[in-house]
């Protein structure tokens, strides 16, 4: 085979394969919207302190959130799930 024909075969290939794995990679990480409203009423454990957003841990899994009222959480905080919105779990302590 010519060098030409290699690289007319090789270039497009890699470029199917690295598309290949970026579609896998993202379909792997992706949280499904009815996900989402299975979080409401889990409990879970602030990661990174709420002021007013922050991480928590729900389910085994990594979330931003933030508080209801805006009130600062710290670290190791149990808190519950009350509802989603913009992207965040708005999350209340628990008493």
């Amino acid at each position: 085979m010519e060098p030409t024909s290699v690289t007319a075969i090789l270039i497009p290939g890699l470029g199917i394969v690295t598309i290949l794995v970026a579609v896998l990679a993202l379909w792997i990480h992706k949280k499904a919207a009815a996900g989402n409203i299975k979080l409401i009423g889990e409990i879970g454990k602030v990661e990174m302190n709420l002021d007013p957003d922050g991480t928590v841990i729900v389910c085994g899994e990594m979330w931003r959130a933030r508080t209801k009222d805006g009130a600062h959480v710290d670290a190791h905080t149990r808190v519950r799930v009350v509802g989603i919105e913009d992207h965040f779990a708005l999350v209340e302590i628990l008493d």
